[in-house]
């Protein structure tokens, strides 16, 4: 917002600082003509960042989580992913819809969704789930600069994630990250369960399993290059994320993998249940670590050469 007067933020509560106090201070150092404080209507949000969008701004559009979007999903499906193929590149929607996304601890059903699917599967917007806060502050910035619609999903769960950020380092839209490197399966995954997966690397490192861990960071674009290198390498891979198994981008990635490079594939995520608010419950849709070291073992074992 120094660095770009064209860059404002709107939406609910933002002026207190936001739900996870992503926005704190803002509204005192630069005015409520910059981080605006809007009324609870989503439609109405979502349809103001895509007129300023269109009007010369870089809005950043705060959604407070993923669930509450599914409010606003005309302005994002019809208008901010549309405007520039129907308008034949006359109009540009450089927006930044940052939406949490995930589960969120004892929060149940309607707070507690992933939903990168949906958007991976919307032609015109770019799609963003980073796990780190280096990754988060770089690709933020790279999200502003894209000049096309941009769904931000950060994942509820890392809000109180702490890391060293050099602000200097660019990452850009659709680069993968390796975590760790081996060359007996390729795991990748995103977002909060790309933390998981490097536990769960680690621990078959400790059996002698040596894995590429791979965080996509952008869904879409995804950095089919990345993974198709592995995969073609250790000629297994395990796609594993926290949305719903059935239809989860986890199937696209496999598929694409299979066809490209014919290596042996496998999927985890959670199963197509609503997520309970008891904690005994809520951990039925989470995919943790021992799952994962589980199926990658399985995966493993019936690999032939």
């Amino acid at each position: 917002m120094e660095a770009d007067p064209r860059v404002l933020v709107l939406g609910e509560d933002v002026g207190r600082g936001g739900i996870f106090g992503q926005y704190k201070g803002l509204q005192q150092q630069f005015g409520p003509a910059r981080v605006i404080d809007t009324p609870i209507s989503e439609a109405a949000i979502m349809g103001a960042g895509v007129g300023m969008a269109l009007a010369g701004l870089r809005p950043v559009v705060e959604m407070r989580v993923v669930d509450f979007a599914l409010c606003g999903m005309d302005e994002i499906v019809n208008q901010a992913a549309k405007n520039r193929f129907m308008f034949g590149g006359q109009g540009r929607v450089p927006l930044v819809a940052r939406m949490p996304g995930g589960i969120w601890d004892a929060s149940a059903a309607q707070h507690s969704q992933s939903l990168e699917a949906w958007f991976a599967h919307l032609p015109g917007v770019v799609v963003v789930c980073p796990s780190t806060p280096q990754d988060n502050y770089s690709l933020l910035r790279a999200a502003l600069a894209c000049g096309d619609p941009v769904v931000y999903i950060e994942h509820k769960g890392l809000w109180n994630v702490q890391g060293d950020v050099d602000p200097t380092l660019a990452v850009p839209l659709g680069q993968a990250a390796l975590r760790r490197r081996g060359d007996d399966l390729t795991l990748v995954s995103w977002s909060r369960q790309a933390g998981i997966c490097e536990q769960a690397a680690d621990a078959l490192a400790a059996q002698g399993i040596a894995v590429d861990c791979i965080d996509l960071r952008s869904i879409w674009p995804w950095d089919r290059e990345a993974v198709l290198a592995s995969c073609a390498r250790t000629r297994r891979l395990l796609v594993v994320h926290e949305a719903v198994q059935a239809a989860g981008f986890g199937a696209e990635i496999a598929a694409t993998a299979a066809e490209a490079t014919g290596c042996r594939v496998a999927r985890l995520g959670a199963p197509r249940i609503p997520v309970g608010y008891a904690p005994v419950l809520e951990a039925q849709s989470r995919v943790t670590a021992a799952q994962i070291v589980a199926r990658a073992t399985a995966l493993l074992q019936n690999t032939t050469h």
